[in-house]
């Protein structure tokens, strides 16, 4: 039985009221409730109630059961409010529309769910979505987080040899009035406006890390910064990887719910926030509208490569989107986690040289001049 969206769609903009249209989206979004119900918990959420539905409990019930384990007061209210709606006669669904920690990808696929009987099933594949998502994040912090520590730990110590040791030298040559060459002096300019001007460099990187903070939702800085990391070497072929086994997850769950590609489209363009997929997705939902194919209406944009372009259009041809996107899901997954351990192994020993380059420009250039003091001296 299929079901749907066009109507639900078109009901739900009509009570929106344009000038509050920027707060419901960013209600919608994730990270603004991030840290009370943030993908872990959803994971956690979905995947308990899914085993609960599985073995014969009514939703109610299950969702009681899921209370009485919280032991946060704020989670155990969360869980609470939920069954008390339940219990007055919404509809799951309705519950979930109601609350703000639920993106609208979450509440269509639940209404699919209980409007086509197959809630359970919904119900434990977004938990394999959020687990999947969960995953992917852990896999891009690992492969960063180890060779992040190691840089910082190299910059400090280039700065501490240009802030305490390069003065030391610099005294010396005074007192002696060694000709100092090029590279010498260079690096005595460095070490001087870092002494001079430091504080100022740490007050700009404060000011930096204050307006990210500010235009974090802004659109001209999300599209500036994603597309700006996609140019990134191997980084952004990695986060291109992440966002498509996030979109090939989506698409495959919502088509198996029978909902129709184009409301599938819309769906997973609310529910990842990447600018450049979310661009893309607008592209092809253009093309669709328009009587063009779903392959053809992707081949036109960078972010899809040839292989699932080649197989989206093997599943239009013989009708098993759900098993191609479940397949490309695998594929794309599997990716992520091979990127991710090669990027890990790659930035380290890359680190490593360019920051031993800078370690060994610094001393070189101190000890150029020693050798002609030693000379004279001698």
């Amino acid at each position: 039985m299929g079901f749907k969206l066009e109507h639900t769609l078109t009901e739900q903009n009509k009570d929106v009221n344009p000038e509050k249209d920027w707060l419901t989206n960013l209600l919608q979004k994730e990270i603004a409730f991030a840290k009370f119900f943030g993908n872990k918990k959803k994971e956690d959420f979905y995947s308990e109630l899914g085993i609960l539905l599985k073995a014969g409990i009514n939703l109610k019930d299950a969702l009681a059961l899921i209370q009485e384990n919280q032991k946060k007061k704020k989670q155990n209210a969360f869980f609470g409010e939920m069954v008390d709606a339940l219990v007055s006669g919404k509809s799951f669904f309705e519950v979930l529309h109601e609350r703000p920690e639920f993106s609208e990808y979450e509440y269509y696929s639940v209404k699919i769910g209980e409007e086509t009987g197959t809630l359970t099933r919904i119900v434990e594949e977004l938990g394999k979505f959020y687990e999947r998502k969960n995953e992917q994040r852990r896999s891009l912090m690992n492969a960063l987080t180890y060779p992040i520590i190691i840089l910082c730990t190299a910059v400090l110590v280039v700065v501490f040899m240009l802030r305490m040791v390069v003065p030391m030298f610099e005294d010396i040559f005074k007192q002696n009035k060694v000709d100092l060459p090029g590279i010498t002096k260079m690096i005595i300019s460095i070490s001087n406006f870092i002494r001079d001007y430091g504080w100022l460099v740490l007050v700009f990187i404060g000011i930096l890390l204050i307006l990210r903070k500010t235009f974090a939702n802004k659109k001209w800085y999300k599209k500036g910064k994603d597309k700006a990391l996609l140019k990134l070497p191997y980084i952004g072929s990695f986060i291109s990887s992440v966002y498509l086994a996030q979109f090939t997850q989506a698409v495959a769950l919502l088509t198996s719910s029978k909902v129709p590609m184009l409301n599938s489209i819309q769906l997973v363009k609310k529910m990842i926030d990447f600018y450049p997929l979310n661009e893309a997705l607008t592209n092809v939902e253009k093309g669709v509208l328009s009587g063009t194919s779903l392959n053809g209406s992707m081949a036109g944009n960078k972010i899809f490569d040839n292989k699932m372009v080649s197989l989206v259009k093997v599943a239009e041809e013989t009708n098993q989107t759900e098993y191609i996107f479940e397949r490309l899901n695998q594929q794309y997954a599997i990716e992520v986690q091979q990127k991710s351990k090669l990027l890990s192994t790659l930035m380290e020993p890359i680190i490593i040289i360019v920051i031993g380059i800078f370690v060994g420009v610094i001393l070189v250039s101190m000890y150029l001049p020693m050798f002609k003091l030693s000379s004279v001296v001698g």
